[in-house]
């Protein structure tokens, strides 16, 4: 599955940086299961910290020996939650995926249980990783109860508070250039 985002300003710079905000769980929405024994790898070696209103500070820090550190493959998400307080919601830098197609791998999630796999792929330079925190009894689809860490979202975009951030890479498009985001969503079963 392919998503495609496109803006254009028309008379003056404008600061874009649009983000697809679904929430998965690959044990199906309605499974009850978390997503704290999901497996992911993050194809990124930084992150940009936040202050105590999660707006990122304008740093860029190593995610080595943290438990910000998703970069192997079969890390549980919820091996290390506890360590960042009710659970992440951080801009990774994607700086180290390979490329296919014009595009970076960003993100691997899995389910162990029925080795339903998502593989994500973008051009965007950072990927909002967050484990639905702030999710508590909301009824959905087919009157399913969704409850924190029911589901992961993989945001890619520009990093968050890049406007005010002079080292993060600019969101800002010019009048009549085209502002462009893709991602590439795959889905198998390993």
């Amino acid at each position: 599955m392919r998503l495609d985002m496109e803006g254009i300003p028309k008379d003056k710079a404008t600061p874009i940086s649009l983000a697809q905000h679904t929430y998965w769980n690959l044990s199906g929405h309605n499974s009850g299961k978390s997503i704290l024994d999901h497996t992911i790898q993050i194809w990124a070696n930084h992150i940009t910290p936040v202050d105590q209103n999660i707006v990122p500070t304008g740093e860029i820090l190593a995610v080595k020996n943290t438990p910000f550190d998703f970069t192997t493959e079969n890390t549980k998400i919820g091996s290390r939650i506890q360590e960042v307080g009710i659970g992440y919601d951080h801009n990774y830098v994607l700086d180290c995926g390979e490329e296919k197609l014009g595009l970076k791998r960003a993100a691997k999630l899995v389910d162990p249980t029925s080795s339903r796999t998502l593989n994500l792929w973008t051009d965007a330079p950072g990927m909002q990783f967050y484990t639905a925190n702030y999710v508590n009894g909301i009824v959905g689809k087919g009157g399913a109860v969704y409850e924190k860490h029911g589901a992961a979202c993989l945001e890619t975009q520009g990093f968050p508070n890049a406007i005010n951030q002079p080292n993060f890479p600019s969101v800002v498009v010019k009048p009549g250039e085209k502002y462009k985001h893709t991602m590439l969503f795959e889905f198998s079963a390993e």
